[in-house]
């Protein structure tokens, strides 16, 4: 398998906690404002439209429309106000459910991301939450809606080599306080 492909859309029309758990080891690349970066997926958490913790628990608003899309697009939401959050979605148009990017480990454009994220040295935490990855990717709210696999986008999302289960983790989702319950995070161990 050719690790460096785009994958089809397919692999986006199935259930968030399925696609979420997937995405692990994929590479999302960004080509913004002149300067090439990637990260490869280690840290994901899936929502869906029946859960309260989901941001279309209510129903489509202006603010989560990009959610009930076609799967492979981009949802992205300011938090905190101060920080974007990225969310591939999953599933098929007109049912809202998203899987949230919570990390990567950085590949190509450490120096960029580094920039983005104004750090000197050190890249342990340089995209380790879903604010920090954003930024050093250089994702934002103009990137909502955005297809991944349309030829010319900025993000794309690169096939992976599959993860192991026994280097996989599955705990309650974090930062949240409804249906904290569900199993719904994954989790890379062996990332930094």
């Amino acid at each position: 398998m050719n690790y460096k492909q785009m994958v089809s859309r397919d692999f986006f029309l199935r259930d968030s906690p399925t696609l979420a758990r997937d995405l692990l080891g994929c590479t999302l690349e960004t080509r913004i404002a002149g300067s090439y970066t990637s990260g490869r997926i280690v840290e994901v958490e899936a929502y869906r439209q029946e859960e309260p913790a989901s941001h279309c628990y209510r129903g489509k608003t202006e603010r989560n429309k990009a959610m009930f899309l076609n799967g492979g697009r981009l949802y992205v939401y300011f938090i905190y106000g101060m920080h974007h959050c990225v969310n591939i979605v999953a599933g098929r148009e007109g049912y809202g459910e998203a899987v949230l990017l919570r990390g990567i480990e950085p590949v190509e454009g450490i120096e960029v991301m580094r920039e983005r994220r104004g750090m000197k040295v050190g890249d342990c935490n340089l995209a380790n939450g879903p604010g920090k990855l954003t930024r050093a990717l250089g994702i934002g709210p103009e990137h909502n809606g955005l297809d991944l696999l349309t030829p010319d986008s900025p993000v794309k999302l690169l096939q992976g080599e599959p993860i192991p289960d026994s280097i996989v983790e599955t705990t309650p989702r974090i930062g949240i306080s409804k249906a904290t319950e569900l199993p719904w995070r994954w989790i890379v161990r062996t990332s930094q």
